[in-house]
């Protein structure tokens, strides 16, 4: 289930996001729901693997956003990383930071999961 104190506890930095919904705690969490059948990770994953640096730059940018925009600061920070190593074209091993995505993705997808 989704509340303010487990996505607190998640480490979301909450308050920004609720600040962020006019301090509507009810719209925030609604908002976070809403992020939760997103499959772009998987896209951006995809896109990394075939070096469509241009496409995954573009996927990364809209999660790089769409997180932010709701303060889900685990997932962020490593798709914020990504976000600026695609900007500038690297061909590096982004494994590792997809992978801490993809695993706070899984975390969040288990809060909303959990006792529905």
């Amino acid at each position: 289930m989704i509340t303010i104190d487990n996505l607190r506890d998640y480490g979301a930095d909450v308050d920004e996001g609720v600040k962020r919904c006019l301090d509507d705690e009810e719209f925030y969490i609604d908002l976070v729901k809403s992020v939760i059948p997103d499959e772009r990770l998987t896209e951006l994953e995809q896109f990394i693997a075939a070096r469509d640096f241009e496409k995954s730059f573009e996927v990364a940018h809209a999660l790089k956003g769409m997180y932010g925009n709701i303060s889900i600061t685990p997932i962020y920070e490593p798709i914020c990383e990504i976000t600026e190593l695609l900007r500038e074209k690297k061909d590096v091993d982004y494994s590792d930071l997809l992978n801490k995505a993809k695993a706070e993705k899984k975390r969040l997808d288990d809060l909303y999961n959990a006792r529905r």
